[in-house]
């Protein structure tokens, strides 16, 4: 994927704590450590927003539509 430029402005104790990073070696680059740690929360952001969802689900009616798929003989058309 190809990697394109942005500005951003940091408060001095967030960059502090990614200088600190990158001088202890946990990333090569500012650049990169920024990009990692974004990527990760939006991970979470995802993962928590599937739970969310799941959550929301109720089990009797899941139970009851997985059970209702298993007693179909045949597939339907298409």
């Amino acid at each position: 994927m190809a990697a394109r430029k942005v500005a951003i402005t940091l408060d001095e104790r967030v960059l502090g704590e990614v200088d600190r990073m990158v001088s202890q070696q946990e990333f090569p680059s500012r650049s990169r450590a920024i990009e990692s740690l974004v990527s990760q929360k939006l991970r979470e952001r995802n993962r928590s927003r599937l739970a969310e969802e799941c959550a929301r689900l109720d089990p009797k009616e899941e139970k009851r539509l997985a059970d209702e798929g298993l007693t179909v003989d045949s597939w339907p058309e298409y």
